[in-house]
């Protein structure tokens, strides 16, 4: 990370962004090219180890291209604002809180497991926690991610 001053290492502030931030942006290798795709996300994370889940229709490109290449990138961002600068154009800026990860994406097939990665994703979108289902879970696809390593950072307001 070049901006070593705005790196974040502690784990609390850590999931404090993944609690406030509700978009995850997917990145797949779509043919040599860059496929970015925007999904809710819920999170897990277990002695600094990151797990996130994802969903969606039960066919379509993005798992196509899972099952083609399952290396996968995560981009997810919160707290977005502009800091203003007056009439100096080059000066204006943006505060923002944001952590990036490299993984390896999981197209779930167990229903045990697909229910409970629902449940944390809606934990995580809504902050309740619901009775998913077997029956529910089966409508949809569910990906997991193996974050392999991660990093975030912040830049914050200035005061």
């Amino acid at each position: 990370m070049r901006r070593k001053d705005r790196e974040i290492t502690e784990l609390p502030e850590i999931a404090a962004i993944l609690e406030r931030a509700k978009i995850l942006h997917l990145g797949l290798n779509d043919e040599g090219c860059p496929y970015v795709v925007p999904l809710h996300y819920g999170y897990g994370m277990e002695e600094g180890r990151l797990t996130l889940f994802c969903h969606g229709a039960k066919e379509g490109h993005k798992l196509d291209l899972i099952r083609r290449d399952s290396r996968v990138f995560a981009e997810i961002d919160t707290d977005v604002r502009l800091i203003p600068a007056g009439d100096r154009a080059c000066s204006y800026g943006s505060a923002y809180a944001s952590l990036m990860c490299r993984g390896e994406a999981v197209i779930l097939t167990d229903p045990a497991e697909k229910t409970e990665a629902l449940r944390i994703l809606m934990k995580t979108q809504t902050g309740r926690d619901f009775a998913i289902t077997e029956r529910l879970a089966e409508t949809v696809s569910v990906i997991r991610i193996d974050v392999h390593e991660y990093s975030a950072k912040a830049r914050r307001m200035p005061d």
